[in-house]
């Protein structure tokens, strides 16, 4: 066999298996191939740990997100390049640099997507193995659900598990919730004529009603994929020897091998990686498997800078040594675009006193914290999207194509707020059409890649996002909102989103262009069937794979962070031989979708 190693380097650890990242992927595969301690593995991870300094409270209290997600200590803190579609703009796209990755700095909204994304992958998208039925055990064995409503339906759910490790929590009655504007919304969605859903995540996506979160109700912690799932391992005497955490270690390239006379396809032996802490540059070998966690940014990145991708992008970059030519590399990008309307609100009622920094609203402000810090309870325990929505916005639609997440305050920027009470509804079409790419800039591992979304890239993208807006000020308008909705501070109130008109189309169309926002969900840069197979192997490779959002065939109608997680669930069993039975469970189509929109 000839080696690919490069220079000479310290060969720092060898296991079983090497994991790159500790994201919500990676924590889970580190737990689940290490269990009983079995196998051995090491996880290499860019950023640093996520508990144990005198601010890390900042990502374990929920209501501090927007804090954990502007840290630059924790986040790679990357940009788009300009998007065309967005008036030239570059938008900000966190990712996690820590312990957990994401999971540790996003907004804890628990979202499946709906059962015809899986049927679409598994019929559609040719990716066998991944139906509705075949995912529902997963994302069962993966979550831990108690509701934080003392009136909440006992009766256990068949969509939902009840003893796996990711704690997930809701505000499920009205009576529960800690802002009244949570109830408000629901009143309103059922006021225009959408249905009201008890679990969004259950039989019924489609409607308003309680969103899930990934929050301890027992803590009032965020329950990141590194609490639920690498923390524990880590404390386990079990796996004292058999688990190992690289922290502030850059991965540079994957290492190979092959024998290139008999036609053997390279075969992936280890990881060069470098401690940022000392620029020592070093190497974890595998004696079975490489596998990226990474995310839809670093895992094709990574991939190509071992020479896996496009073989002329490659040799621009100066990368010559190719181990597979695949053009799919970093392409078919995806992400939810979303804009955030904004209202002021005539009663005193939303989060204004305790998220303002002003002298006036200091001891709101310090009473919540202190209520959090030692109770666990209060504002400070919720991730403050406790209700929200999945609708239609036209006949046709089988299932929801816009989600509301729906904040009782109106946030500017990323840790300020308007200086008065009001409000916001962020709105997204959940499947774009546009498709971008993951590009390197450089073969420097340091070097950002360049993140083109190509967000509104079709005309059906800028129709669907001008649909989302219309519906969303029209449903600010029921009578549930009466009491409570003052003026429009965004978009400006002269726009008239209401009347159709060729002036008001362009008007809403220009504010989306320069206003809206990533909601952080990039993924399947790496799809199935196109990179990887159905359980993740990289193709004309062996003893590598891919396992995160970028094997995605195509983007889910939601949040990310718990198909992701699934996704890691369902490989490691199919590793490790611990594979669940398929589990049929009914999911809801509206049967006048063809003629109805609501």
């Amino acid at each position: 066999m000839a080696a690919r190693r490069g220079p000479a380097a310290t060969v720092r650890k060898i296991v079983d298996y090497v994991v790159l990242g500790a994201g919500s992927a990676g924590c889970v595969m580190a737990n689940r191939l290490s269990e009983g301690g079995k196998r051995s593995v090491a996880v290499i991870e860019a950023g640093k740990f996520d508990i144990g300094r005198i601010d890390s409270w900042t990502i374990q209290m929920p209501a501090a997100l927007t804090y954990s997600v502007a840290d630059e200590r924790y986040n790679w803190n990357y940009y788009t390049t300009p998007q065309k579609g967005l008036d030239g703009r570059s938008v900000h796209q966190p990712r996690g640099k820590v312990l957990g990755g994401s999971s540790s700095i996003n907004a804890m909204v628990y979202v499946r997507g709906h059962a015809l994304d899986f049927e679409r992958w598994n019929e559609s998208e040719g990716v066998s193995g991944w139906g509705y039925a075949d995912v529902l055990p997963y994302f069962k064995r993966a979550q831990s659900f108690k509701s934080r409503d003392p009136d909440s339906d006992t009766d256990p759910s068949p969509y939902r598990g009840y003893e796996g490790p990711l704690k997930v929590t809701n505000y499920e009655s009205p009576k529960s919730r800690t802002n009244v504007l949570f109830n408000v919304l629901e009143e309103a969605g059922a006021e225009a004529g959408y249905p009201v859903t008890k679990d969004t995540n259950g039989f019924m996506q489609e409607g308003f009603g309680p969103f899930d979160m990934t929050v301890d109700p027992d803590t009032g912690k965020r329950c990141s994929a590194a609490a639920a799932y690498l923390h524990p391992a880590m404390a386990d005497p079990a796996r004292k020897d058999k688990l190992d955490i690289f922290l502030e270690t850059l991965v540079h390239r994957v290492i190979f091998e092959t024998d290139k006379e008999d036609g053997a396809v390279p075969r992936a032996v280890g990881v060069e990686c470098e401690d940022t802490k000392t620029g020592e540059i070093f190497h974890v070998m595998a004696e079975k498997e490489v596998i990226l966690c990474m995310g839809a940014v670093g895992s094709p990145q990574t991939l190509m800078l071992s020479g896996i991708g496009d073989r002329d992008q490659l040799t621009e970059q100066g990368i010559t040594d190719i181990i597979h030519h695949n053009p799919e590399v970093g392409k078919n990008l995806q992400d939810h675009l979303e804009v955030y309307l904004q209202y002021l609100c005539n009663l005193p009622v939303s989060l204004y006193p305790v998220a303002a920094w002003t002298v006036r609203h200091l001891h709101d402000r310090l009473g919540v914290g202190i209520e959090w810090f030692l109770r666990g309870t209060g504002v400070c325990a919720s991730n403050q999207f406790e209700t929200g929505a999945f609708i239609r916005t036209d006949k046709g639609h089988k299932h929801p194509d816009i989600q509301y997440h729906f904040i009782p305050g109106c946030v500017v920027g990323q840790l300020e707020v308007l200086p008065h009470h009001g409000f916001q509804i962020h709105v997204g079409t959940l499947r774009p059409t546009s498709r971008g790419t993951i590009r390197l800039a450089s073969s420097d591992p340091k070097a950002a890649p360049l993140i083109d979304p190509n967000f509104l890239g079709t005309q059906q993208d800028v129709d669907d996002m001008r649909k989302a807006v219309r519906l969303a000020d029209e449903l600010i308008q029921q009578p549930a909102f009466q009491p409570y909705k003052g003026k429009r501070h965004a978009p400006d109130p002269e726009l008239d989103t209401q009347n159709v008109s060729k002036e008001n189309d362009d008007a809403i169309d220009t504010w989306v262009r320069q206003s809206s926002h990533s909601a952080y969900h990039l993924s399947c840069t790496c799809a199935m069937g196109k990179v990887v197979d159905s359980h993740g192997a990289v193709y004309g490779t062996s003893n590598l794979r891919v396992v995160d959002a970028s094997i995605f065939p195509s983007i889910t109608s939601g949040n990310l962070n718990s198909p992701t997680i699934m996704v890691a669930e369902k490989i490691a069993a199919h590793i490790t031989g611990n594979e669940l039975a398929p589990e049929h469970e009914e999911y809801y189509v509206p049967a006048d979708w063809e003629t109805k929109q609501r």
